[in-house]
């Protein structure tokens, strides 16, 4: 249900609030119908959304809408043109207004950005019950364009859209396992199934949605924290890897789990860990870094007899733009200045896919990238593979997450450029999340 307050200004800013998938209003052909397949779907699944019952060539705006169980409102809108049939396929026709131009099959849902009256630059994130309860998209029809500031047209018809992170039969176990703390998303099924152990980056925390997905996807997944969650550190201090080895133990010794070895998925920080535990760490044969950088970012390294300094960002090279957004795009140190913060990648055994965004804002990532492709290359090594994409930035997730221009930053408390443009981000999104996939099974 609509919190009270959200309620209100959904009725200010909609109408009168019906039943999803009912007629609310009438074309010269009849009443307006709006349908959306497959209904349910899973949140990285495509959907093709449709509309009937329209006047030849009629003018309509497509809206989306958001509640989150933090009541905070998301939104996105789309301007369209029926067809002489009076029919509106999203897939085949282009927008002509609104969020985005052309067509766009998941425009909609891929534009989704903070309501006017909400605080912006926040991320979409699904609810903490993943496995029980979807992210439901509300989808309006209204009659006419409507430009952004005014106030929509008549209601032409209603549809709810329930996007699930978890497919029926995904198990969930919180993990409290020695010094190791996170989510375990099993697959339905005997198995055994193909191990991932899942990172983020610096903002800490649990974060499971990316988790949760890839056990709809057929693999045993392990949201793993390493700081800002429960018993562990509150803040970034040195990390010891001795703790990411003991759950690529666990994750490598549990029955539900096949070998002979684990893979690991990483983005931002994240990802230079990631690429640690498969040089360090013999169980780990798969390594996917999103985002990331070829030496030890942030907070300085040790895993038995290894130390690795850290390379860190020099906060007095921070832009801030015209907007209040802050561009840290040359504020890393270079890794080549402080060789030892490099990580020795020449000693992984296992394979490294490296997934990054040519217009990456916050990260150099193709760069380094580039750079740890040279030095596998150096030591007569070939077990890599690159993913690069044009107009896209920072934050690569599941095409189930919506662009972000920028993100408030958990330290700085401002919003953060992260890059790209909306929808050559997304597309490259979808494109590596089959990919990372695909890399992850012939690997694991």
């Amino acid at each position: 249900m609509l919190g009270r307050t959200a309620f209100g200004l959904w009725r200010a800013r909609y109408g009168p609030w019906r039943r999803p998938g009912k007629s609310c209003g009438r074309g010269k052909r009849g009443a307006a119908t709006l349908s959306v397949t497959p209904q349910p779907s899973l949140a990285d699944e495509p959907v093709c959304i449709r509309a009937a019952g329209l006047s030849p060539h009629q003018k309509v705006t497509l809206r989306a809408l958001v509640l989150t169980e933090n009541e905070q409102m998301f939104d996105s809108s789309a301007q369209f043109r029926a067809d002489d049939r009076g029919l509106l396929d999203v897939g085949r026709s282009p927008s002509l207004g609104g969020d985005y131009l052309g067509v766009v099959p998941m425009g909609l849902l891929w534009t989704l950005s903070p309501a006017s009256m909400e605080t912006p630059y926040q991320k979409l994130r699904p609810c903490t019950n993943l496995t029980g309860r979807p992210l439901r998209v509300d989808l309006s029809l209204h009659s006419g364009h409507t430009q952004a500031g005014m106030i929509p047209g008549q209601i032409l018809a209603k549809q709810a859209v329930d996007r699930w992170y978890s497919k029926p039969g995904v198990r969930w176990i919180r993990l409290r396992e020695g010094r190791v703390r996170g989510s375990l998303f099993l697959p339905p099924g005997d198995g055994p199934f193909p191990g991932v152990i899942d990172l983020f980056g610096d903002e800490g925390g649990l974060t499971e949605f990316r988790a949760c997905l890839l056990a709809s996807r057929g693999f045993a997944a392990l949201a793993l924290p390493y700081f800002g969650f429960e018993d562990l550190p509150m803040t970034l201090v040195d990390f010891h890897l001795e703790y990411f080895e003991e759950a690529a133990e666990y994750l490598w010794k549990h029955p539900k789990v096949k070998g002979p070895g684990i893979g690991v998925i990483g983005s931002s920080k994240g990802a230079d860990l990631a690429l640690s535990m498969i040089t360090f760490i013999p169980k780990v044969t798969a390594s996917v870094c999103i985002s990331g950088c070829n030496a030890n970012t942030l907070t300085d390294l040790y895993y038995k007899d290894v130390y690795l300094p850290c390379v860190t960002h020099n906060l007095d090279e921070i832009i801030r733009l015209d907007s209040g957004v802050l561009d840290l795009s040359g504020t890393l140190s270079d890794p080549n200045e402080n060789q030892k913060s490099i990580i020795p990648l020449e000693k992984a055994e296992g394979h490294i896919l490296f997934v990054v965004g040519e217009d990456d804002k916050i990260l150099n990532s193709k760069l380094f990238a580039e750079e740890a492709i040279k030095r596998l290359n150096t030591h007569g090594k070939n077990n890599y593979k690159l993913l690069s994409y044009p107009g896209t930035g920072h934050h690569i997730e599941p095409p189930c997450s919506p662009y972000c221009f920028a993100v408030i930053d958990r330290f700085l408390g401002h919003p953060v450029l992260s890059g790209g443009e909306p929808i050559k981000h997304c597309y490259a999104q979808e494109d590596s999340w089959r990919k990372i996939q695909e890399f992850l099974h012939l690997h694991l």
